[in-house]
């Protein structure tokens, strides 16, 4: 029967080993990725994070996991990752593909109601998001924007023309 509470010495140490080398292998390869990596810019890229945090707890814990293996796996995610978010800034088809597109949910403070029902986004989660932003009032609002990354953006006061962030938005 397998201790519960303690397996010895032996796992512990290659816990702390496996867990240290791991961890700097990690952080090696996200230096030499760059920032965009763990941006978290969209769905895409979060989900990236977590298979990344999942790997590495795999690597650490999993003992039929060497750690070169470990190290290969947390490579290619990053590799893929980095390989799709270069490519998607030069083919705007990948890019919608892969991140999707911003929605706009509330225009001058009317709510969207088939924005709203295509995105699965509630009216008080709206109210929400204006609340968060500091916004009293729902028709004080210019825009509540659903962001690629599922997080809201809200425009208190919208200039016109071209130099609007709404710009091309549906």
């Amino acid at each position: 029967m397998d201790a519960v509470l303690f397996n010895g010495w032996g796992p512990l140490g290659r816990t702390l080993l496996v867990g240290v080398l791991a961890y700097a292998a990690l952080i090696f390869i996200l230096r030499l990725s760059g920032k965009r990596t763990l941006a978290k810019m969209n769905a895409f890229d979060l989900v990236v994070t977590v298979a990344i945090g999942s790997t590495l707890a795999t690597i650490v814990l999993n003992k039929s996991v060497a750690l070169a293996e470990g190290t290969l796996a947390l490579a290619l995610l990053v590799a893929m990752q980095y390989g799709v978010s270069w490519s998607s800034t030069r083919w705007p088809a990948l890019r919608r593909l892969v991140t999707g597109e911003p929605r706009l949910l509330l225009r001058h403070g009317v709510m969207l109601d088939d924005a709203l029902r295509d995105t699965r986004i509630t009216r008080e989660e709206v109210r929400a998001a204006l609340r968060a932003a500091g916004v009293a009032r729902v028709d004080a609002a210019a825009a509540v924007v659903l962001e690629t990354d599922g997080s809201f953006s809200v425009i208190a006061d919208e200039p016109e023309g071209e130099a609007s962030s709404l710009h091309g938005l549906r």
